[in-house]
C-alpha cells in the first residue's frame, strides 16, 4: 500500500465519551432515551438519521433531524477542547513509511482547527472534513472526492476507521479497509465485515502494512 487515509473521530480522535454526552443532550431535547457507550457502539449508524430512528423508534424528518444535529454539535463543541487524540495515535502515524491523509465527517472549517491543535498539519497531505452546516453523511463519495483530490489509484490506498461506514467506503472505491475496535462501533459488528480488525491504532498499522 502506498497512501493511508485516516478517520478521524473515534479513530485518532478519542471522543467517543463526548459523542455519547453530546448525543444524550440532543436526545433530550425531543424526550428521548438515555444511552450509554455501549448502546452507542452496538446501535451507531450511518446515516445519522438512521440512528435517531433506531433509538427514538419512530420517524424523524429533515426538519427534525436538522435540530438534533444542531443540538448534538452545539454540545460536542463544548467538550471539544478536553479530547486528546487516542493514546498510540502518533506512534501508529510514525509507523507508516508512505504518504497519509484525514477525512473526516465532521464539519471541515472546524476540522482544521482541531487537526492543527493537535499538531498533525505537517503529518498530512491531505485534511478534508463535511461541506455545509448538516452532519450525518456516508463516507463513501467523500472517500472518493477525497481520493481524486490526491490524484491517487484506490488500488493502492487503505483506510483505517472504526465503523461500518468506513468498511463501505473503501469498497465502493476499490480501496482496502483496516477497522478499529477502540471507536464508536462493537467489535462484534466490525468483525462481521469480514475485514482485519485491531485493538490499537498502532496494530491497525502494522495490518495495513
Amino acid at each position: 500500500m502506498k497512501h493511508l487515509v485516516w478517520d478521524w473521530n473515534g479513530t485518532l480522535l478519542d471522543d467517543l465519551k463526548l459523542v455519547v454526552d453530546a448525543t444524550n443532550v440532543c436526545l433530550a431535547t425531543v424526550g428521548g432515551p438515555v444511552i450509554t457507550a455501549e448502546d452507542h457502539r452496538r446501535d451507531f449508524r450511518r446515516p445519522i438519521l438512521d440512528y435517531y430512528v433506531h433509538v427514538l423508534e419512530r420517524p424523524v424528518d429533515q426538519v427534525e433531524f436538522q435540530l438534533l444535529d444542531d443540538a448534538f454539535h452545539d454540545a460536542y463543541r463544548l467538550g471539544m477542547q478536553h479530547v486528546r487524540l487516542a493514546p498510540d495515535a502518533l506512534e501508529a502515524i510514525g509507523r507508516w513509511s508512505g504518504t497519509q491523509s484525514l477525512l473526516s465527517m465532521f464539519f471541515h472549517d472546524e476540522l482544521l482547527v482541531e487537526v492543527e491543535r493537535h499538531g498533525l498539519n505537517a503529518r498530512l497531505a491531505r485534511v478534508d472534513g463535511l461541506p455545509g452546516t448538516v452532519g450525518g453523511h456516508r463516507k463513501a463519495t467523500y472517500l472518493e472526492r477525497h481520493l481524486a483530490a490526491l490524484e491517487l489509484d484506490p488500488a493502492k490506498v487503505v483506510l483505517i476507521g472504526d465503523s461500518v461506514d468506513d468498511d463501505d467506503a473503501a469498497s465502493s472505491v476499490g480501496a482496502s479497509c483496516v477497522l478499529y475496535a477502540g471507536g464508536f462501533t462493537d467489535t462484534r459488528l466490525l468483525e462481521a465485515t469480514g475485514l482485519p480488525v485491531a485493538h490499537s491504532l498502532v496494530e491497525a498499522v502494522e495490518l495495513a502494512l
